[in-house]
């Protein structure tokens, strides 16, 4: 093949960025194919009567948008994508029976709730409430869906008051009201560097900047967190404390009240996102318990009880809970009141924790599969969590490896989905292990994993 140079003619701003916007038109094009080896920076240089500084900090950005990798000693090569499910248009939830397994998805199965959820439609078409139900309602009609909110976050370990809950379309939900009714265009908001990266996209679209608090193999790290506080002036910091996607790390007590006491120092508000808190039978109390005066708390039950159900719980402290109505107000009017009535009768009577310990039960099992399957692999895995991080073994490039499970049937995520800095991703896979209704589709998901695994880097037809 040809060496590869780029055109950028016609194009505006920095060479390096036009470098960069070139390659990435020729990527998607297919003019350069993944797998394809890129000149290197002194001979790109040379070609386009540059400087070499100004190539290498064209790759650089190109790796930082994950459209390369570079590898030492072999050169840097366009990130090799492979088939995938994601292809897919439109994007599919569908839990299949057939073709593919899926395990890139951390949602819950939906089938445990619908006898009861039946119930109490049932309930609910028989009495005499209904017409409320389908019709406006202000803020006074939540008085008792919140009452029952106060009976959910209780079971979380957070202690509330009805007028410190605010009702919302599931915890995404109730982080975006947080993030439009508590912080400003131009602020900046952290989160770990591995996360829930839709945060990022709604961060984005609300004008705030963003940074990356890095980890350790036991969580967030609060040196670097104070690091953060100390040169930056963060307004907020989202984390999400217990069963950590995708690490699975749950932070110690020890940890989270050193992260609450560097918070409270230098005044950021903590967003403590624990809608997989009701899953983990055994854990550390809440950062809402420890630093209570500066934490948003959010949690849901789409996690731990009915995906479709969309209804979540945001406590706040109370000088905050006007402004998180009105965020509510302003995205949907209000949180919908038949799903809110549906959920606080399975709360009130008990069936929400019930259904929350069955989905645990099931997490409790299917990680002895993962666990059996991937044998001596490095990874981390809660027993009551819905997904294992998978740290690849040396010479496992993260896109290879994704694109062979998905050439051989199985769906599972790049480490580098979660990564703020994508060029700076680990080499890891996240495997979901409670999407997939039947458990014999999970099994044969990570016996194809597990098979990939075995196979030496070099054997793969997708790595380059």
């Amino acid at each position: 093949m040809a060496i590869w140079t780029p055109d950028i003619g016609g194009r505006d701003g920095p060479i390096y960025l036009q470098i960069v916007d070139a390659m990435a038109e020729d990527i998607a094009s297919g003019r350069l194919p993944a797998g394809t080896r890129l000149p290197p920076h002194r001979e790109l240089a040379h070609l386009l009567n540059v400087s070499v500084n100004t190539t290498s900090r064209a790759y650089a950005e190109a790796v930082k948008r994950a459209l390369l990798r570079g590898e030492v000693g072999r050169g840097t090569y366009v990130r090799s994508t492979g088939p995938s499910l994601d292809d897919e248009k439109p994007q599919s939830l569908h839990r299949r029976e057939s073709g593919p397994v899926d395990l890139s998805r951390n949602l819950p199965l939906a089938g445990f709730s619908e006898p009861h959820i039946r119930r109490v439609l049932g309930d609910i078409f028989e009495g005499n409430g209904l017409p409320a139900l389908l019709d406006y309602q202000n803020d006074g009609a939540l008085d008792r869906h919140r009452e029952a909110g106060k009976v959910w976050l209780t079971g979380c370990g957070v202690d509330a008051d009805v007028d410190e809950i605010v009702p919302t379309m599931g915890g995404q939900h109730g982080i975006m009201c947080a993030l439009m009714a508590l912080l400003k265009p131009g602020d900046l908001l952290l989160t770990e560097a591995l996360t829930y990266m839709p945060v990022h996209a709604v961060a984005q679209r609300l004008g705030l900047h963003t940074a990356a608090v890095a980890l350790d193999d036991d969580g967030v790290d609060p040196d670097a967190f104070e690091a953060i506080c100390r040169t930056s002036k963060p307004t907020a910091f989202y984390l999400t404390p217990t069963l950590q996607a995708p690490t699975t790390v749950t932070l110690s007590d020890a940890r989270r009240k050193r992260l609450a006491d560097i918070a409270m120092r230098h005044r950021v508000l903590l967003i403590e996102d624990d809608v997989f808190g009701p899953l983990k039978s055994a854990k550390p109390p809440p950062l809402a318990e420890a630093a209570a005066d500066i934490t948003v708390y959010v949690t849901s039950l789409s996690k731990a009880v009915a995906p479709g159900l969309r209804v979540g719980f945001v406590k706040a402290p109370r000088r905050f809970a006007p402004a998180l109505h009105h965020a509510v107000n302003l995205s949907i009017w209000m949180t919908p009141p038949m799903t809110l009535e549906v959920s606080s009768r399975l709360i009130q009577d008990g069936t929400a924790t019930r259904l929350a310990a069955q989905q645990r039960r099931m997490a409790e099992r299917r990680q002895g599969m993962a666990r059996s399957a991937l044998g001596t692999a490095t990874f981390k895995a809660d027993p009551q969590g819905y997904h294992v991080w998978l740290l690849l073994p040396e010479g496992w490039r993260s896109d290879a490896f994704t694109a062979q499970c998905a050439r051989l049937g199985a769906q599972v995520s790049e480490g580098r989905s979660f990564a703020v800095q994508a060029g700076e991703a680990p080499e890891a896979i996240r495997l979901c292990i409670s999407h997939e209704a039947s458990e014999d589709r999970v099994r044969r998901g990570l016996d194809i994993v597990a098979d990939v695994l075995r196979l030496a880097p070099s054997a793969s037809p997708l790595t380059i």
